[in-house]
């Protein structure tokens, strides 16, 4: 972990209120899949926590949705502008796994910390297998770059406006995958679903984060099988195993 001033390379819109944001720094040599940055946005005193979507060797992306009043100043940002970041922060996918198979499945803004992991999982023989969910056809992104990898890629929306109609569940039954070790992260509903059907794997959570480091207390989650004993999200997760934490 570490604070510096990382500068804009990339800033476009790819879907519906959601920004894809390509920066360099130094820090992107230490980051892994299912890691966030803390960014600082000015005229806010918190930070904003933001997923890590792709790694490279002097850059890295991060994938957001412009929803509230920090991320909406984020988005006017433009390439050659300069952030103050704190990271990489966080836990992440374990990469190292004996499984040949793996099912990956993201909603919304759960898909970008993702694809670096389908990356990884590729460039080590792994056949990956991804299901993603939105609400509509405007809000769908990165499916090709899922399958640019050599993914097995399904798309899900809601209102069936493109894809599999439903969840990311009813598209996995459509398609009829069968894998059982699946890497998740999205919104709480689809956590829940994900883990009454599945129990080997990891789902990354979100949180409402104050500090980023664990240091204020903010973001506990109680452990499912261990009594008295919590977990920071933004420290020891955001990455657990299936069944691990209450959330």
């Amino acid at each position: 972990m570490r604070e510096e001033k990382g500068t804009i390379r990339l800033q476009e819109c790819i879907a519906s209120d959601t920004y894809r944001m390509i920066i360099e720094a130094c820090c992107a040599e230490d980051m892994k899949p299912g890691q966030f940055v803390n960014i600082q946005v000015e005229g806010f005193s918190l930070r904003r926590p933001i997923s890590i979507s792709s790694i490279e060797e002097t850059t890295f992306t991060i994938v957001y949705k412009a929803v509230g009043e920090g991320t909406k100043k984020l988005a006017q940002m433009t390439a050659g502008q300069t952030l103050d970041i704190i990271g990489p922060l966080g836990s992440s996918y374990p990469l190292d796994i004996e499984e040949n198979d793996v099912l990956i499945i993201g909603g919304g803004v759960g898909v970008p910390p993702l694809y670096e992991l389908a990356k990884q999982y590729r460039h080590k023989g792994k056949n990956v297998y991804v299901a993603l969910g939105f609400q509509d056809k405007s809000s769908v992104f990165y499916e090709e770059e899922f399958r640019n990898l050599g993914c097995q890629t399904y798309v899900a929306t809601m209102d069936g406006s493109y894809g599999t109609k439903g969840t990311v569940m009813d598209a996995i039954r459509e398609h009829k995958i069968t894998c059982d070790f699946v890497c998740a992260c999205g919104p709480r509903m689809m956590l829940h679903a994900i883990e009454e059907r599945y129990t080997k794997g990891y789902m990354s959570f979100e949180a409402r984060m104050a500090c980023g480091i664990g240091a204020c207390m903010a973001c506990v989650a109680r452990d499912k099988k261990e009594a008295d004993m919590y977990h920071r999200i933004c420290k020891e997760g955001p990455v657990f195993p299936i069944g691990k934490v209450e959330y």
